[in-house]
């Protein structure tokens, strides 16, 4: 649940309380913030993948909302970015996985502890924080925003990807992530 607070709920909220004052002064920019995760779901990820396509639902539909309104919205979808995502998690990991007593025992042994727990480097095609800085900036200043900045090259092969290929495609390259 606390990730849907941070990742969903707490945007929703802070949205509602903006509207009226954009409302008040003719013009506003709402930009939100998602993930590569709001587009394509890997394994190992539910309540993150949810949480962010949830985001990416609730922006389009606030848009479409907010059309004529003065008040534009906007999303920003990051890829791998530099951070401490991974070291941060494992907290709630393991406060809420109980893998040792899963079916998928061995899975999470094979797979998900070995990615959490040993340090492996950047990830292929991971961009340091600023370029979503970049992007943000550039959804609050241009003229004419777009709907969607996509930051990393990952990010953008997702959004193609999810509109042209086959799930069964897609499904291979996500349990390969």
């Amino acid at each position: 649940r606390a990730i849907f607070e941070t990742n969903l709920f707490g945007t929703h909220d802070l949205t509602r309380r903006l509207i009226p004052h954009f409302r008040d002064q003719g013009a506003g920019r709402i930009v939100n913030v998602s993930s590569v995760l709001g587009l394509v779901g890997i394994p190992w990820r539910g309540a993150y993948v949810a949480s962010k396509f949830a985001l990416e639902g609730l922006t389009d539909v606030l848009r479409l909302e907010m059309q004529g309104t003065g008040i534009e919205v906007v999303l920003v979808e990051p890829g791998p970015i530099t951070s401490r995502i991974r070291a941060n998690s494992i907290p709630h990991f393991e406060r809420w996985i109980d893998w040792q007593a899963s079916p998928r025992v061995a899975q999470y042994q094979t797979s998900l502890l070995k990615r959490l727990y040993e340090p492996s480097g950047p990830d292929r095609f991971e961009l340091p924080p600023a370029a979503t800085s970049r992007a943000i900036a550039s959804a609050l200043e241009d003229r004419r925003p777009r709907a969607r900045y996509r930051v990393t090259r990952p990010t953008t092969l997702a959004a193609y990807g999810r509109r042209l290929l086959p799930t069964a495609a897609l499904d291979w390259f996500a349990r390969r992530s």
